[in-house]
C-alpha cells in the first residue's frame, strides 16, 4: 500500500483511486490526502488533514498543516494558508530536522514545506515573499541540499515571485529547472504543474515564439490533466489560454469556470468561501 500511495502522490500515477487508504495508517492517510487534493477532492482531503494536524507525530502534523495550506492557496486563500503554514512551522519546534526520505517526507522536508509555503502565501497577501524564499532556500541547502520535491517547490515559488514582480525573463530559469527536476524524478503531477508555471513565464514574454510555446504546453497539459483527473491544474491552464487566445477567450473562460465549478462542488465549505472571496479565482 505504501508504494502504491507514494507513486500516486509523488510518482507516475496521480489519478489513482486512493479511497481504501483513507482507513490506513496516519502516514498512509496523509499520502491519500495529498493525492485527493491533487485531484480536487478537497472535502475528502480536508477531513483527513484536519484530523492529522492533531496527531502526536509532530512531523506528520506539520506536513498535514502545510498540505492543507497548499490546497487553500489553490482556491486563492493565501491568508488562510499563511496561518496553516505558521502552524506547520510551530509544530516542528524542538524537532530534529532529519533528511532521510527520498520524497522529503521527513523532518527536513516538513520544515522546507512550511517555509516555502510561507513564501508562496506572501505572494498572495503582499508580504516579503522574496526574503522568505531566500530563508527557505538557505534552510533547504543547510539541511541537506535541494532534494527533488523541495527543489521543485522552491523553483515554483521563485518563478512566481518574479512573475508577480513583472520579471518573466528571470522566471524562465527556475521554471525550466522545475520541469527538468520533476521529470527526472518521475513525478507526473509536479511535472505538469512545473510546465504550467513555465507556460506562464513564456506567455508574459510577449514574443511570438514564446507565445506559441506557451500555447503548446498549455493545450497539451489541459488534455493530460483532464485525463489524469488533476482538475485543480486544468482551470488555471484554461485561464492562461483565455488570455493567450483572444479569439477563443470566451470558450476557454467557460471551460475554466466549468472545471472550477466541479472542483468546488467537491470542496469543503471553507474552501468554497475562500474561492468566492478571492480575486485569483474567476
Amino acid at each position: 500500500m505504501d508504494d502504491f500511495l507514494r507513486d500516486a502522490a509523488f510518482g507516475g500515477n496521480p489519478g489513482a483511486d486512493v479511497g481504501k487508504a483513507t482507513l490506513g495508517t496516519p502516514r498512509q492517510r496523509w499520502l491519500a490526502a495529498v493525492v485527493l487534493g491533487g485531484q480536487g477532492h478537497y472535502a475528502a482531503a480536508t477531513a483527513l488533514l484536519t484530523e492529522l494536524r492533531h496527531t502526536a507525530d509532530p512531523v506528520l502534523a506539520s506536513l498535514a498543516a502545510s498540505t492543507l495550506a497548499s490546497q487553500r492557496r489553490q482556491v486563492g486563500g493565501h491568508a488562510a494558508a499563511r496561518r496553516l503554514d505558521g502552524e506547520a512551522l510551530a509544530r516542528l519546534s524542538g524537532v530534529e530536522p532529519l533528511a532521510d526520505d527520498p520524497d522529503c517526507v521527513d523532518g527536513a522536508g516538513a520544515l522546507a514545506d512550511a517555509l516555502i509555503g510561507l513564501a508562496a502565501d506572501a505572494i498572495g497577501v503582499g508580504g516579503p515573499a522574496r526574503r522568505l524564499h531566500v530563508v527557505a532556500a538557505d534552510t533547504v541547502e543547510r539541511l541537506g541540499g535541494n532534494r527533488w520535491r523541495s527543489a521543485v517547490r522552491l523553483d515554483w515559488v521563485r518563478a512566481e515571485i518574479d512573475l508577480a514582480a513583472g520579471r518573466p525573463e528571470q522566471a524562465l530559469e527556475p521554471a525550466e529547472r522545475a520541469v527538468a527536476v520533476a521529470t527526472a524524478a518521475g513525478a507526473v503531477r509536479h511535472r505538469v504543474k512545473s510546465r504550467m508555471v513555465l507556460a506562464a513565464a513564456l506567455a508574459n514574454l510577449h514574443d511570438g515564439v514564446s507565445k506559441e510555446r506557451a500555447e503548446a504546453l498549455l493545450e497539451c497539459d489541459v488534455r493530460h490533466n483532464e485525463a489524469l483527473g488533476l482538475h485543480p491544474l486544468v482551470w488555471p491552464c484554461a485561464l492562461l489560454l483565455c488570455h493567450l487566445r483572444p479569439d477563443g477567450a470566451a470558450a476557454w473562460l467557460e471551460r475554466a469556470k466549468g472545471v472550477l465549478s466541479c472542483v468546488l462542488l467537491r470542496a469543503d465549505p471553507a474552501a468554497r468561501t475562500l474561492a468566492a472571496a478571492s480575486v485569483w479565482v474567476p
